[in-house]
Parts: structure tokens; C-alpha cells; sequence
């Protein structure tokens, strides 16, 4: 066993696994698993800088895990940035910050690094299943970007495109400094648009049609599962290998659409800080269901962070 730390800082949140790792079953003994929703991208799409207030969100987060880890006793840590950090001119303040509560330099990973990491931790243990036919296209929808990555035991290919439930939420529906309560048809369509034309790229070099199962991780995803499920509270064990077909995504997407801030704050699995971009997130599921003509999508809770966590095993051995 090796027992490591993962940290995975995305758009909009950021996250911390703790976990002893065995290569020889394929087996992820979780210790401590938590997430902060900080907003890192913050109006990184409009001025192309990190946000000071969000980077003090940010570092807030890291002092919290730096007890965590040092709790645990971690024999390696490693921290993985992904696109806001990726895009923003002063990402250098954001590494030095990191750097001197962490110890460790986050690093700035491209999305094809982002897309593998994220293979390995959704498809890991779903070897040997025979309920679930290969090749996977497992699909990752952050803040910032979306990954789309096609594999077997390996993957054998992967885009990473700038859409996200943020990126989206900020760029058409955000109007005069406040969200759109609820959106109108004109912002729905112009994200659908930009959607469709980041599946166009993403289908240039992976194949996706040619995936049997779907697999869809983070915050939407699992949040959408949630919604399905009508859970009381947010509850991983039972989202975790979900599946929610497609007709029922296409439901709750309309809902989230045409309700109201309060409305989904008032659902009660529902994070607060995923209340304003959970519309778009879900619609960027909907339409890679219809591009791929998948009929259900299979929820994953063990995405880059535990790719993230199977890496740092490996570089101890």
C-alpha cells in the first residue's frame, strides 16, 4: 500500500483525496475525500486573468487540505490545475501561492494530460465487468472545459474543448452582472450552438459514436444522477454507477432551463455553488447523449482526482 494525496483544482471547485493505493488489486482505499466549490475561473473567460478574490477562495481551500494531508501522513502529494489556471495570464500567482502552502507545485496539465487522467480513475475498476461494453467514452464536464476520451484498457483518444458549466453560464447567460432568472430561448440556443460546435471539434480526432458505454463524471453529471434519483441529500454511494437514461436527462435539463434560482437551490441535493451553472452543465450532457446516440449515460463519483491519485502511486514505486 502507498498512501498518497490528490488534488485536483479545476474552474470551479477544488479537491483533495487522501487514499492508500494498491497496484497489485486496482484498489483505491479512500481516507478522506472533500471539495470546495472556489470559482477559481472566476471571469477568466472575459479578462483572461485569475480573479484576486478567487484566488484567496482558492488558497483558503489548500491551507484546509495542508492540515488534512499532513493528518494523514501522506508519502506523496500531487497537485493537478486544470483550465482555468491553463488559460489565465497570471497563472504564475496561482502556482507561487500553491508552492508555498503545499510544498508541491501544482502542475498546469494540458487537456490530452487532463483527458488520461481522468480515464484511468472513471475505468479502473470497471475492469472485468461484463455489463458494460467497451470501448467507454468517458466524459469529464469541468467548469472550464469538457474532456472526451475513448478507450479500452488504454486510451486511444481524447480532446479536451472549452466548454463548461461555467464558461457557458458566463458567457450567455450572465446579463448586466446577474445570472438569468431563468434563461431566456436566445441564451439557451447560444449555448447549444457553441456546444455543437465543440462536439464538431472534439469528433475530428475521437471517435465518439463508436463507444458502447458512456461514462460522465464530475459536479453536473453526478448532480443531474442526483436530481433523477429524487435523493433526499446529495448521497455518493448511490450515485456512484447510476444510470440515468437519456429521456430522463432530457427532463431534468428542461426543468433546470426554465426554473428559477430558487427553485434549484430548493432542491435538496443540490451544492450552492453549482445553483447557477447546473443548466448549462446538464445541457452539455444532453447534447453529447444526442450526438452519440448514447441511451443512458453511467455516473461515475471516480474521475481525474483518483487518476490524479493512481499517478502519484506510480511515481513512488
Amino acid at each position: 500500500m502507498t498512501r498518497v494525496a490528490a488534488v485536483d483544482c479545476g474552474t470551479n471547485s477544488i479537491r483533495l483525496l487522501v487514499a492508500d493505493a494498491d497496484p497489485a488489486t486496482g484498489q483505491l482505499t479512500e481516507l478522506d475525500r472533500r471539495m470546495t466549490i472556489v470559482r477559481l475561473g472566476q471571469g477568466v473567460d472575459r479578462t483572461g486573468r485569475l480573479a484576486p478574490e478567487a484566488l484567496e477562495r482558492t488558497f483558503a481551500a489548500c491551507r484546509e487540505y495542508a492540515g488534512v494531508i499532513k493528518e494523514h501522513g501522506a508519502e506523496r502529494v500531487r497537485f493537478v490545475a486544470t483550465s482555468a489556471s491553463r488559460d489565465a495570464e497570471n497563472r504564475e500567482d496561482f502556482v507561487r501561492g500553491v508552492l508555498d502552502i503545499l510544498g508541491v507545485e501544482p502542475e498546469v496539465v494540458t487537456g490530452d494530460q487532463e483527458a488520461e487522467f481522468s480515464f484511468t480513475g472513471a475505468t479502473k475498476e470497471l475492469t472485468g465487468r461484463t455489463d458494460l461494453a467497451r470501448p467507454y467514452l468517458v466524459v469529464d464536464i469541468g467548469g472550464g472545459s469538457t474532456e472526451f476520451v475513448v478507450g479500452d484498457d488504454r486510451v486511444r483518444a481524447a480532446r479536451s474543448v472549452d466548454i463548461g458549466c461555467v464558461r457557458m453560464t458566463e458567457r450567455h447567460l450572465v446579463h448586466g452582472g446577474e445570472v438569468s432568472d431563468p434563461p431566456t430561448g436566445e441564451q439557451i440556443a447560444a449555448i447549444r450552438a457553441d456546444v455543437e460546435a465543440a462536439l464538431d471539434l472534439a469528433e475530428r480526432t475521437v471517435p465518439l459514436r463508436e463507444a458502447r458505454t458512456l461514462v460522465g463524471l464530475a459536479g453536473s453529471v453526478t448532480t443531474v444522477s442526483a436530481i433523477a434519483q429524487e435523493l433526499p441529500a446529495y448521497d455518493s454511494a448511490r450515485i456512484h454507477h447510476s444510470r440515468i437514461s437519456r429521456d430522463r436527462v432530457r427532463e431534468i435539463t428542461e426543468w433546470l432551463l426554465r426554473s428559477t434560482h430558487a427553485e434549484r437551490a430548493a432542491v435538496p441535493s443540490m451544492h450552492p455553488g453549482r445553483v447557477d451553472v447546473i443548466g448549462a452543465g446538464a445541457l452539455v450532457l444532453l447534447a453529447i447523449m444526442e450526438r452519440t446516440g448514447a441511451e443512458e449515460v453511467v455516473v461515475s463519483e471516480h474521475d481525474i482526482l483518483d487518476g490524479i491519485a493512481w499517478k502519484a502511486a506510480e511515481d513512488l514505486e
